[in-house]
């Protein structure tokens, strides 16, 4: 039953005469058959809907609903482009992107429609699906076979998905038809995925991970998709046995929301086999297996597909992996280009030369970046000097092995001395206390930075400071620069649409924020006590005989 072939399209179209349950979502049931015929009306709706030589881009937003698998195998059918609408967006912002992406048509839903009041979306058409209307338009088209359109090629534009970043607007990065089956029959291959499986979606669809490393493989496999509208913690176990999920994917701290949840007897007792995402940590990925039995598999693509990495057998803790086929990864130091020196450890595994071993990976060899939507600045920030730059931290033991150390604005300098964000908080997570834990710079009043934390107790648990500063000194691998100076104490992690930690927003309000943050008087020494508004007036007066107070 897993279908190969070179387009999107192609794999669509060979689920036509598959009857075997394919979608599921609430309780909704579609064959792959029904899903292929579904397809293939809204392409032939697309295909009379776009004007004469417009871009044939298709806008989507919506939850994860049966609309949106139908809607990007629809695109790939018809040769077009399937623009990822992210419905957090607001006003002038989400009217960017979805004109910024040239679509003539925007598939949304009611919940939605109000996000859309008074924007200006000239030539756009607006498809709602829960409607009757939706459904008197597409009608006529309820015969139409899943026939591949001659525009539909390996290299044909099939994703619009745009990649957050901490400053300007959202960039669209491109991937062909050719690329996305070329990822998920990789994946295929990797973890070994068949045709009975069934692929949980819980990661918002307008994101890269939910469609290239969970529908794609799905689709590759002949395997069942089972859908959630929005990412829910709480019902993830469940959601899991009532479709019998085998395969997940996750993304930012998913992982931690799921383990903060209350026990049970029988946890282990559920279908998955495989988890597949990032920035879970070992720690978690360790938790996540013993309490369910599921091995996490942590992983590495840059979102424009410029750099993989691939975990394989023998890949030390706290690694990622090694390069993927065909890429030739280093880390590099950005400011002199040249490849950063092996990383040495001591017993303990305490990073021993952060300072000169951390860098940003670059992919020097062949990348499949295709480029960002009508944005040559942002192709040339990407591509200097013939090399792919990530924009992420890494750094590599004596074996090739790549560790993981944040993105490149994660990157702390305290008393002259580098750190990487990602390794202080892959510290900080097996404090059992916290559900969730993310560390970020915040100016220094004299020069550089100084460590602060945000932590997320487990439900029903109240901070410590006493307890966290005791467990900051029990870990042998906390360098004495890396102990955070000031602790925000937050109700729930602040996240973006996908789920990652929204650390613009944390550098942003640093430790004048509306949390109770906790400090230490004297950075790296003595224990925590409340910061007060005395506390804050006498740190801003050292900001402003500094001239500093600008950079809060």
């Amino acid at each position: 039953m897993k279908a190969t072939g070179s387009t999107v399209a192609e794999l669509v179209q060979a689920r036509w005469g598959d009857h075997r349950p394919g979608l599921r979502f609430e309780q909704q049931e579609l064959s792959h058959h029904q899903v292929a015929a579904g397809a293939a009306a809204r392409a032939a709706l697309l295909a009379d809907l776009l004007p004469r030589g417009a871009e044939p881009h298709v806008g989507v937003l919506l939850d994860n609903t049966p609309e949106y698998p139908l809607w990007l195998s629809a695109a790939a059918l018809a040769g077009a482009a399937v623009a990822g609408i992210n419905p957090t967006r607001r006003g002038a912002e989400l009217a960017r992107d979805i004109v910024h992406t040239d679509c003539r048509v925007l598939v949304t839903e009611r919940a939605h429609l109000a996000l859309l009041d008074g924007l200006e979306l000239p030539g756009v058409r607006v498809l709602v699906t829960d409607t009757a209307a939706y459904a008197e338009l597409l009608a006529p088209y309820a015969r139409a076979r899943p026939e591949i359109s001659s525009a539909a090629t390996p290299a044909s534009r099939m994703l619009l998905y745009f990649t957050s970043g901490s400053t300007g607007a959202p960039k669209a990065a491109i991937c062909s038809q050719g690329r996305l089956a070329a990822a998920g029959q990789s994946l295929v291959s990797h973890f070994r995925l068949g045709p009975d499986g069934v692929h949980y979606i819980c990661m918002p669809m307008f994101h890269g991970n939910a469609v290239i490393a969970d529908w794609a493989p799905a689709l590759a496999a002949g395997a069942g998709v089972a859908l959630r509208r929005r990412f829910s913690a709480s019902a993830f176990l469940d959601d899991v046995r009532a479709h019998g999920a085998t395969y997940f994917t996750y993304v930012g701290r998913a992982v931690q929301y799921v383990l903060a949840t209350p026990e049970r007897p029988d946890d282990t007792e559920n279908p998955l086999l495989t988890g597949f995402g990032t920035e879970a940590g070992a720690v978690d990925a360790g938790r996540f297996e013993k309490r369910f039995g599921v091995r996490l598999v942590e992983g590495y693509g840059s979102s424009e597909g410029g750099a993989a990495i691939q975990r394989t057998p023998g890949t030390p803790a706290g690694a990622i992996g090694r390069a993927a086929p065909g890429d030739e990864l280093v880390v590099v130091d950005p400011g002199t280009r040249e490849e950063c020196p092996p990383a040495s450890f001591a017993a303990d595994g305490r990073l021993l030369n952060g300072d000169a071993a951390i860098g940003e990976l670059v992919n020097k060899g062949r990348t499949p970046f295709e480029g960002y939507w009508r944005n040559t600045e942002a192709d040339a920030a990407r591509l200097r000097d013939g090399w792919y730059w990530t924009g992420d931290l890494f750094y590599r033991d004596g074996e090739g092995f790549l560790y993981f150390a944040g993105r490149t604005d994660d990157r702390l300098r305290v008393d002259s001395e580098n750190l990487a964000a990602a390794v202080i908080e892959s510290i900080l997570t097996r404090w059992e206390e916290a559900a969730a834990v993310a560390v970020y710079a915040v100016p220094d009043p004299v020069a550089g930075d100084q460590v602060m934390a945000a932590v997320a107790p487990r439900e029903g648990v109240s901070f410590d400071p006493l307890a966290f500063a005791e467990f900051l000194l029990s870990q042998p691998d906390l360098g004495t620069k890396m102990a955070p100076r000031f602790v925000r104490v937050v109700g729930r992690m602040p996240v973006t649409a996908t789920n990652k930690v929204a650390r613009a927003v944390l550098r942003g309000e640093g430790f004048r924020c509306g949390d109770p943050v906790w400090w230490r008087p004297v950075a790296g020494a003595g224990g925590y006590r409340r910061f007060d508004e005395a506390d804050v007036a006498a740190l801003l007066d050292q900001y402003r005989v500094q001239g500093r107070e600008g950079l809060l």
